[in-house]
């Protein structure tokens, strides 16, 4: 089980590390206060709505479906969100700069989330600018006493081809999340590799793979199976 952070310590930490004033949170204190395991899917394209998206809407609509009255799932998508990198490496926000990503910490800490989806567009067969800005900027967990750790952490990764590095993707991803010491699981059988590898075709439309979808509904399966296991 995870290991419970005190609440000062914590948003202290976030503080020292983003140089931004401690945000308030609404942590659930105590497993007992649980009714439910959350399940968020971060889509780190630079698109709102689009493919990425509807493939995690997939993913998390089968995490859900797998424990109705277990599972709660939340989508967040970081377009329109301002997230500088270079605060990860302790530089300043530029003049004007705003900063999004502390908004996110209580909610990706907080003791109610067993899991984490990664969501990410594939650039030249690796992760958009976004996503790497928002796991750079996850270093303030490790900072924190690892406040991530064995949440169950999954990815995927929508290409324009069939073979158009999803997996090389998913895999630089998860190297990211093994580093947070996150319990990282890939799509669940018959297909069992390494998450939801979709492609798009080129077009704004990822439900016409098939197998693309099914990567993303056994992802969202194995998911769940093993937040319960962990949290449940």
């Amino acid at each position: 089980m995870q290991s419970e952070i005190p609440r000062r310590t914590f948003l202290a930490g976030v503080a020292a590390a983003t140089g931004t004033a401690a945000l308030s949170t609404s942590t659930v204190e105590g497993a007992e206060a649980k009714e439910s395991l959350k399940v968020i899917g971060i889509v780190c394209s630079p698109r709102k709505g689009k493919t990425t998206a509807t493939t995690m809407g997939v993913c998390l609509e089968a995490a859900k479906e797998s424990a109705p009255d277990q599972i709660e799932t939340e989508v967040i998508e970081l377009a329109g969100l301002s997230i500088p990198g270079q605060v990860a490496a302790g530089e300043p926000l530029r003049p004007g700069e705003v900063d999004d990503f502390p908004g996110l910490v209580p909610k990706l800490s907080s003791q109610e989330v067993a899991a984490i989806v990664v969501g990410t567009p594939v650039y030249f067969a690796n992760m958009s600018y976004l996503c790497k800005a928002f796991l750079d900027r996850c270093i303030v967990f490790r900072k924190n006493k690892f406040a991530l750790a064995n949440k169950v952490a999954g990815v995927v990764a929508v290409g324009g081809c069939r073979n158009g590095g999803q997996e090389l993707t998913i895999r630089s991803v998860q190297a990211a999340l093994m580093s947070q010491q996150m319990i990282v699981v890939g799509d669940a059988p018959p297909t069992a590799h390494f998450g939801a590898t979709v492609c798009s075709g080129g077009l704004d439309d990822v439900t016409e793979d098939e197998f693309g979808m099914t990567t993303a509904r056994n992802l969202g399966k194995r998911v769940a199976e093993m937040a319960l296991r962990i949290h449940g």
